[in-house]
């Protein structure tokens, strides 16, 4: 088996590859802006992801395509017309790279879309599934809907199988961004106003990312299908920060201010977008997928948080 992944020094990428070259079967070419590790299989650097990308030196021999790459959501985009910019990698890089392993024969294409196609948040107890009406609100949202009708489209017309998977928030060894910030201002023991906060959030461990993306590689039922990915688990944002304490062996350090009085603050200080994610609900239904695909997620929220920090341990 040999499979092509896109993205592999990234956070996803890297990870994915790692452990599928502990498959004796399966034979990797790796593509990246920098090299990768080459016990991990065949690398192939590319400069830029567009539409004018040629994949065909990277394609050969390959039968499945796993594209990570993408230009990644970016809090507070200061480019001009982050639109375009978006659409260019994500949207025009994809649909160019699809195509061309449609041409070179390929099976099937596993594309990592984000939960963001879905929206940006649910009311409690209401999550998203893979059969609502995508509504996306920001620029990375929109360009990857607009990859993910592009690849259906090439499905449809060329018989290549694309498997679509938006997973929520991921977090493990290497992650980055505000979750490991909020990991960094828990283990230094920083009190947080977060104590009374009565939201759900899905997430997903990066391990049981990777675990899904590796039952969709030959799964008969995952031809064609959008599934989305999630630790079966949801969590406010206080039980999040006392399990995160929990995990850095830690006292979670926590004051039960009302979440009514955090979001009038951060109204007034000008933050109600991050208000909105540490206070607001983002739940996932993953029984699509538990059930196509007889998939359980392999690690609980404990058991996830628990080897990220111990594969975070030096970074502290």
């Amino acid at each position: 088996m040999k499979i092509l992944i896109t993205g592999a020094n990234g956070f996803v990428g890297s990870y994915l590859a790692k452990k599928l070259s502990n498959v004796p079967a399966v034979k990797l070419t790796l593509a990246s802006r920098v090299a990768s590790p080459a016990q991990w299989g065949r690398t192939f650097k590319v400069n830029q992801i567009d539409s004018t990308t040629e994949w065909s030196e990277a394609l050969v021999g390959c039968q499945y395509v796993i594209h990570t790459a993408a230009r990644a959501h970016v809090m507070n985009d200061k480019d001009s017309d982050p639109l375009t910019e978006y659409r260019r990698v994500n949207v025009g890089g994809t649909i160019n790279l699809a195509r061309q392993a449609a041409e070179a024969g390929l099976r099937r294409f596993i594309f990592i879309s984000s939960i963001k196609v879905n929206g940006e948040q649910t009311s409690l107890g209401n999550p998203f599934t893979a059969e609502d009406i995508p509504a996306p609100e920001d620029a990375y949202g929109i360009s990857k809907y607009e990859a993910e009708q592009g690849l259906l489209k090439i499905a449809a017309d060329t018989g290549l199988e694309v498997v679509i998977i938006r997973p929520p928030l991921v977090y493990g060894p290497g992650v980055k961004g505000n979750f490991f910030s909020m990991m960094r201002i828990v283990k230094k023991g920083t009190p947080l106003p977060l104590g009374a906060i009565k939201n759900k959030r899905s997430l997903v461990a990066l391990d049981n990312l990777v675990d899904l993306i590796s039952t969709c590689i030959e799964h008969p039922a995952a031809a064609n299908q959008v599934f989305l990915a999630g630790d079966g688990e949801d969590l406010s944002t206080t039980e999040l920060l006392r399990g995160v304490a929990k995990a850095a062996g830690m006292t979670s350090r926590l004051i039960p201010l009302p979440a009514s009085v955090l979001m009038f603050v951060a109204f007034l200080l000008g933050k109600r977008t991050v208000a909105q994610k540490l206070l607001g609900s983002l739940q996932v239904d993953i029984s699509k997928t538990r059930v196509l695909l007889d998939w359980t997620p392999p690690l609980s929220v404990e058991e996830g948080l628990s080897r990220c920090f111990v594969e975070n341990a030096d970074r502290f």
